[in-house]
């Protein structure tokens, strides 16, 4: 992680794989976010028609709270029918209500607010006024899940409030969660307290600056360094790590050096890649961004690419490449909303599937949420990205005065004979006396050589004065057409010379101005720092000198593997189907008629037919009274088919593996075999019951599958079965 705040109207976070940009945060510490700020705010309007409320929360422009996001609390009338309520019967005009900012202002669009308060920490998220929403992060998948969820059981959770955990909250100890949960409980409980001192509108909470909400959200086990190359900000950040995560302060490193931060790891050419109309691809190809009020389009074009041996190869090759760099693009630019992607059309719909699985494995470690669908038969490809903050040309561009935005602008001989129909309109208007037009060089210079007798028609046929002011002020497509009455021709704007009547350029705003701006509200509550230290980290257990040995011979991995590679495989795999060949009654019927035409063959004897459940267990109980009787020793797999989980199709797919394992492991001696023999009848039986009754079978496996434990898979390496006395087995029923 690369922090560069030498500027001061500028603060550059990256996050750098070798010298290859992966992530990349710009921010102006001189600008106001507003996300994640909590306010109190007055209700201005009330709107049925939207089911959604106007707040002033102290902006220049009011936010937007629908009434999904208002809770109950502030319900000024119990809603006693139970259904939906009206928005008009609950909330009330010049009501006062806290409200956090979930959606910064974009354009005309104001501020999407709302009442259920999230704060978040190192390790959870507190929501302290929504009591169903806690559990675990969506990031967090596979064997992580399951291990947060009993580390969130482990942390006592106030009443009617929620939290979640976070994805740096994985292999943390309780100890650690609940000193988080604490600090967030301290700054919830200032909140209530200053609520009520000073009337709305005002900012009550702000979350820390820049570089604490990145240290907090980015700093995981995957950053190996952390270099700031400013002495102050390396102070604050030194500060927070050592408060909050003092593990880490072996990372973090102030860069002294000559040479800029950036150009060190030869990156600053990357970042200008951020703020291009076009990238270009390594093959020669290109793609080209562009930004829509609905959507962002993203187009591939092959340009100049000729690696593939035929067109189709080409397309194919370019489309992966595009993939790749879109998914890395998306993160540079933070880029938000609908997002469509225009592909080089690709025949085969094996080529298609691939670039759409190369375009998820592009965004896989992405923090956004994404939502990618599949190649329509137009070679479009739509997706959308969750909005984490504004995107880069939201917060370091600004719109063309001279195009308003629209990107390119009128020609002077369209434009001039558009002004000229305008003149035209005015002058037919009645007690109209004279008409004066501010027009740009180029288009006045038009009009009084090429169309300077379509002008004097005009005059003679009205009887009105045309007068044509060449504005060096203004540039194409701005003018300005004005129409003077009869009444009007004394005032002082309307007399004198023609080169008097300019309009005077439009001053600057100076930098003096600039620095007198409004500053960024002061929080009632400012960042509160932990009032104890983080406890300790919990240290992995060590593998001890057995394990090590018996791993070195058998070849198998004595260390753990990282989270993010489990992640990575779970989300990889997230969207396959996992494709199972059919199995039905007449498969098994077969092989059951295959396993006794090889009895016949050998001349074995069929094994006797298992005995029903009931009777096994009076079986069981009269051996356990009478101990002095010989004991039979039976596989283990007598009862583990009755406690297996699923359905009856995963039944049968299990029986048939064991059986095939126990294939293989035939010949190791007669016991051996006879335990095979045995436990193969012990399957047909139990196939055979599920044939004839399969929804008695899942609804015993459903009663009974919380009191379960998951059978492990038997592996390669594994011996013959375990054999177990019915003395033990009577003990466990």
């Amino acid at each position: 992680m690369l922090i560069n705040a030498t500027q001061e109207e500028e603060l550059r976070m990256a996050m750098v794989d070798g010298q290859r940009l992966y992530d990349l945060n710009i921010e102006a510490p001189a600008s106001e976010r507003k996300k994640a700020n909590i306010y109190k705010g007055r209700i201005t309007r009330v709107e049925p028609s939207l089911e959604a409320a106007f707040v002033d929360y102290g902006a220049d422009r009011h936010g937007f709270l629908p009434l999904k996001e208002i809770s109950s609390e502030y319900f000024v009338k119990e809603n006693k029918s139970g259904g939906k309520p009206n928005i008009k019967d609950v909330l009330k005009e010049g009501q006062d209500i806290v409200v956090q900012v979930d959606k910064e202002e974009r354009g005309n669009k104001g501020a999407a607010l709302t009442t259920f308060v999230s704060l978040a920490g190192r390790f959870v998220v507190l929501k302290p006024n929504k009591d169903r929403s806690g559990g675990v992060s969506r990031r967090i998948t596979g064997e992580d899940r399951d291990l947060a969820r009993k580390a969130l059981h482990e942390i006592e959770i106030p009443e009617n409030m929620s939290v979640i955990l976070r994805t740096a909250g994985i292999d943390r100890s309780a100890e650690e969660l609940a000193w988080d949960l604490q600090n967030l409980m301290t700054i919830w409980a200032a909140i209530l307290n200053v609520v009520l001192e000073r009337p709305s509108p005002f900012l009550i909470y702000r979350e820390g600056d820049s570089v604490v909400r990145a240290l907090r959200d980015y700093l995981t086990d995957d950053i190996g360094e952390i270099l700031i190359d400013d002495e102050a900000t390396y102070k604050d950040a030194y500060e927070h790590v050592e408060q909050t995560m003092p593990q880490n302060l072996k990372r973090l490193k102030h860069y002294v050096d000559p040479v800029p931060l950036f150009t060190r790891f030869q990156v600053e050419s990357q970042i200008e890649s951020a703020f291009a109309h076009n990238v270009t691809l390594p093959s020669g190809g290109s793609i080209v961004i562009d930004h829509t009020e609905a959507l962002v389009s993203i187009d591939i074009n092959s340009a100049r690419a000729t690696k593939g041996g035929d067109i189709e190869a080409t397309a194919l090759n370019t489309n992966l490449e595009a993939a790749d760099e879109i998914g890395r693009q998306l993160r540079i630019r933070d880029l938000g909303g609908l997002i469509v992607i225009d592909f080089i059309d690709m025949g085969p719909q094996k080529n298609q599937r691939d670039v759409e699985n190369r375009l998820r494995d592009a965004v896989n470690q992405d923090r956004a949420r994404v939502q990618i669908g599949k190649i329509s038969r137009f070679g479009l490809l739509e997706m959308s990205r969750q909005r984490m903050r504004p995107s880069i040309g939201e917060s370091a561009y600004k719109t063309c005065p001279r195009c308003t935005g629209f990107g390119t602008i009128r020609g002077t001989e369209s434009l001039a004979l558009a002004i000229l129909r305008i003149i035209g309109e005015e002058v037919r208007k009645e007690r109209t006396a004279k008409v004066i037009a501010q027009l740009p060089v180029e288009v006045a210079t038009y009009l009084l050589n090429e169309k300077r007798d379509w002008v004097q028609n005009l005059q003679i046929r009205h009887e009105t004065e045309v007068v044509l002011v060449a504005n060096s002020n203004l540039e194409t497509p701005h003018y300005e057409v004005r129409r003077v009455r009869d009444d009007q021709l004394d005032l002082p704007e309307n007399m004198g010379a023609s080169f008097t009547l300019v309009h005077a350029q439009i001053e600057p705003e100076s930098p003096q101005a600039v620095l007198e701006r409004k500053g960024a509200e002061l929080a009632a509550v400012a960042t509160l720092k932990p009032s104890t230290p983080v406890p300790e980290p919990r240290k992995p257990a060590g593998i001890g000198l057995w394990a090590r040995i018996i791993a070195f011979f058998t070849g198998g991995d004595s260390k753990k593997k990282s989270h993010k590679g489990r992640d990575k495989t779970t989300q990889g795999n997230r969207g396959k189907r996992t494709q199972q060949p059919s199995r039905n009654r007449n498969d098994s019927r077969s092989r059951s008629d295959s396993r006794g035409s090889q009895r016949k063959a050998t001349g074995k004897k069929a094994p006797a037919k298992r005995q029903p459940k009931a009777q096994e267990s009076k079986d069981t109980e009269q051996k356990a009274k009478n101990p002095q009787q010989p004991l039979e020793q039976k596989p283990k797999q007598a009862e583990i088919e009755s406690s297996e989980e699923g359905n009856g199709e995963q039944k049968k797919t299990r029986s048939r593996r064991s059986r095939g394992g126990r294939r293989r492991r035939r010949g190791a001696g007669d016991k051996s075999e006879q335990a095979a023999e045995n436990q193969t009848q012990n399957d047909e039986s139990s196939v055979a019951t599920l044939d004839q009754n399969p929804q008695e079978e899942r609804t015993q496996d459903s009663e009974t599958d919380n009191n379960r434990k998951p059978r492990r898979r038997a592996s390669k390496n594994d011996g013959p079965p375990k054999v177990r006395t019915d003395t033990e087995r009577a003990n466990e029923a």
